[in-house]
């Protein structure tokens, strides 16, 4: 994922990432514009998609969200999947969202989830985390199976508070849209993520949602010292990313980011 501007020049694909495997579900999460064309260019089905999860209304984090619900619902002709969205994305507010038609929410399961509030899933605790960003419905998302668990901030500021939800991480995926100590408002940058890392201490770190100036200034090199400096294996997103999740616990799981 990435930001405005290199979504709209595509300097990095937005498509969100994929996890397959969670607990025995395929699920894709903030589907942003060219989600489907990616999952198929990266060699994993649409048609297998068990849940879509959209954390907040920003186009880059949702525009393909529609397109995904019509693939894992068989062209809208089954009852099938589940999407998650924030308030503004599934039910709109005040001047944000909603983000997805009525049509497209009325064959899957849908619930709308507030930073804080928890939904299992089978074997999957799925918890909404806070945020602060522009969008005031905004939620990352910390999921828990088996015991292992990739939590994600979505788009946010550093708050004080922030670390006290992504505790324990086996992976931590932030939005760290710009590099070293050059911020702007709602989002992190490359320092305070650093310093998250320092306060959550998770085996694997990946930076995504990488602004332009951010990808022009070597992210490679920043998350190599970053890794240098925290002690925690950091990366920085490429496109068509995959990672198997095997080395952290004894069952198979993938991540795929595009």
């Amino acid at each position: 994922m990435a930001d405005a501007f290199a979504t709209i020049t595509q300097r990095r694909m937005t498509g969100g990432f994929r996890i397959d495997g969670i607990a025995g579900k395929n699920l894709h999460l903030d589907p942003g514009p060219g989600a489907l064309v990616r999952s198929y260019q990266f060699g994993v089905n649409p048609l297998k998609l068990h849940g879509i999860l959209v954390s907040h209304s920003h186009t880059d984090h949702y525009s393909d969200a529609e397109v995904l619900i019509e693939a894992m619902t068989r062209g809208m002709t089954r009852n099938k999947g589940l999407v998650i969205g924030s308030a503004s994305v599934i039910n709109g507010y005040e001047r944000w969202g909603p983000c997805i038609s009525e049509y497209h929410l009325s064959k899957p399961r849908v619930e709308v989830m507030e930073a804080g509030q928890i939904l299992r899933l089978d074997d999957l605790k799925i918890t909404a985390t806070p945020t602060v960003h522009g969008d005031p419905k905004n939620i990352g998302f910390r999921l828990e199976w088996d015991d292992f668990t990739l939590s994600y901030t979505s788009d946010t500021a550093y708050f004080d508070e922030l670390h006290e939800y992504h505790q324990n991480a086996d992976v931590l995926i932030a939005s760290v849209i710009r590099p070293g100590n050059d911020k702007i408002r709602g989002h992190l940058c490359a320092d305070e993520f650093m310093k998250l890392l320092e306060e959550t201490s998770p085996k694997l770190a990946i930076m995504t949602h990488l602004g332009m100036k951010f990808i022009m200034d070597h992210p490679v090199e920043e998350a190599i010292t970053i890794s240098k400096k925290t002690g925690i294996k950091t990366l920085a997103a490429q496109d068509g990313l995959v990672l198997d999740l095997d080395k952290f616990r004894q069952k198979q799981h993938t991540l795929d980011e595009y």
